[in-house]
C-alpha cells in the first residue's frame, strides 16, 4: 500500500507528501502553538497562537519544498529528468531519474539547495525588521522563519551523505579520484561518522533531561546514517548491473494463462506445480497483460481465492519494455518508473522475454554469494 499521497504538480513536477508528512505537521503545530509562541509572546488570545502555529507550519514546508524544488529546476536545466518531490517527516527529497552524469554537475545542483535556503532566511528577516513594529504576530512568524531557513542551510551543508553538503562533498571526491564509487564511499563514511555523532549527543541530551530535543537529534542521526549507507548500496547495485544485459536477466520460460483464472489456482496449478513465476494473461486469443510471482505476493492468503488473474496483472497498455541489449540499470529504471513487477523484453514486435523483480534479486543475490 501507498505510502505518499499525490497532492499537486508544479512546473510539470508531481508534489506528494509521505504519511509522516501529516505527523511531524501536527507535532511542529502543537510545539509552535503550544509552547514556542506562548514562551515568546505572553498575552496573545488562545486561537491566535494556534492560527499562527499553522501559518508557519506551512510556510515551513513550503521553505522545504522551494528547497527541493531549486534543486530539481536546475537538475532540469542541465538534462536531467525530475519526476516527483516527496515531503517527509525529516523534510523533501527530489526524485531525479538517472544517475548526475558529471562531477561539476552534480557540485551545482546540490549547492543550490542550501542557497535557496539562505535566501528564504533573509527574506524571513527583513520581514521581520520591516514589520515588527507594525504587527507583532506576523514579525513572530517570520522570525522563526528566518531563524529555520537559516539553521536547515547550515545544517544540509554539513559534509555528510546524503545531505547536501555530502552531495558535494561526493562531487569534489570524484573530480579528484575520477571515481564515483569511491567517492560515494568517502561521502558515505563521512555521512555515517557524523550521524554517529548526532545518535550520541542526542543520547546525551536525554540523559540531562531534555527528552524531546535529544529524541529528535538521535533520530536524525538515525535517519542519515541509515540514507548514508542506502545511497552507497544504490551506487553498488548500479555498478553490479551496468554490464548485465537484459537478455542476461529475462526468463524465457513463460506460458500463457487466462484473466479469469483465480490467484489461489494459478499458485496451485502453475506456480507449485510447473515451479513457473512468469506468465503471459490472454484473453480472447489476444495478449491482455503479464503477471509474476510479486505481483502474486501483494494479494492476501485470504483473498487470493476469490481474485482473479486480471485484476493484479499489469495490463497490456500499462506494459513498459525494454530491448535485450539493454542493461541492467536500464530494466531497473523501467521497473521504478512504471511501479510495476515486470517489464517484457521486446526485439522486432515479438517478446524475447520477462524480467521481473525478482529476477534481479535471484542475480545479485547469485553474484553476492559467488563475490563477483
Amino acid at each position: 500500500m501507498s505510502t505518499s499521497w499525490r497532492i499537486f504538480k508544479i512546473l510539470g513536477i508531481e508534489i506528494r507528501i509521505d504519511s509522516s508528512w501529516i505527523l511531524i505537521f501536527g507535532l511542529i503545530t502543537w510545539a509552535l502553538a503550544g509552547h514556542y509562541f506562548p514562551s515568546q509572546h505572553p498575552g496573545w488570545p488562545p486561537w491566535l497562537y494556534w492560527l499562527i502555529g499553522v501559518a508557519t507550519s506551512l510556510l515551513l514546508f513550503s521553505s522545504v519544498l522551494t528547497h527541493e524544488m531549486t534543486h530539481s529546476l536546475v537538475a532540469r536545466s542541465k538534462g536531467e529528468k525530475v519526476r516527483s518531490i516527496t515531503l517527509f517527516i525529516f523534510g523533501g527529497v527530489a526524485e531525479i531519474s538517472g544517475d548526475i552524469k558529471t562531477p561539476a554537475r552534480e557540485f551545482i545542483i546540490a549547492l543550490v539547495g542550501p542557497i535557496s535556503s539562505l535566501v528564504i532566511a533573509f527574506i524571513f528577516l527583513g520581514i521581520w525588521f520591516g514589520i515588527q513594529e507594525i504587527n507583532e504576530p506576523i514579525a513572530a512568524m517570520a522570525k522563526y522563519l528566518f531563524i529555520i531557513n537559516l539553521f536547515l542551510a547550515l545544517f544540509n551543508l554539513i559534509p555528510g551523505f546524503p545531505l547536501d553538503g555530502g552531495r558535494i562533498l561526493r562531487a569534489i571526491a570524484w573530480k579528484a579520484t575520477g571515481d564515483i564509487k569511491r567517492a560515494t564511499r568517502i561521502a558515505s563514511v563521512t555521512g555515517q561518522v557524523i550521524a554517529f555523532f548526532l545518535i550520541i549527543f542526542g543520547i546525551w541530551q536525554i540523559l540531562r533531561g531534555f527528552f524531546f530535543n535529544g529524541l529528535w537529534i538521535a533520530l536524525i542521526g538515525w535517519f542519515i546514517h541509515s540514507a548514508a549507507v542506502r545511497g552507497y548500496r544504490q551506487v553498488l547495485l548500479k555498478e553490479m548491473l551496468k554490464d548485465v544485459k537484459a537478455k542476461d536477466l529475462m526468463s524465457t520460460k513463460f506460458e500463457a494463462v487466462e484473466g479469469s483464472l483465480s490467484i489461489q489456482k494459478l499458485m496451485e496449478d502453475h506456480i507449485l506445480k510447473k515451479r513457473e513465476r512468469t506468465f503471459l494473461v490472454m484473453e480472447e486469443g489476444k495478449l491482455a497483460g503479464i503477471i509474476c510471482l510479486e505481483d502474486i505476493k501483494a494479494i492476501s492468503s485470504e483473498k487470493r481465492g476469490e481474485t482473479t488473474v486480471s485484476k493484479i496483472m499489469t495490463p497490456r497498455d500499462k506494459l513498459v519494455a525494454v530491448s535485450p541489449e539493454d542493461d541492467g540499470n536500464q530494466v531497473l529504471s523501467r521497473l521504478a518508473s512504471g511501479k510495476i513487477n515486470q517489464v517484457p523484453v521486446i526485439e522486432g514486435g515479438e517478446i524475447k522475454g520477462l524480467v521481473c523483480r525478482t529476477d534481479i534479486l535471484d542475480f545479485l543475490h547469485l553474484r553476492s554469494e559467488l563475490g563477483t
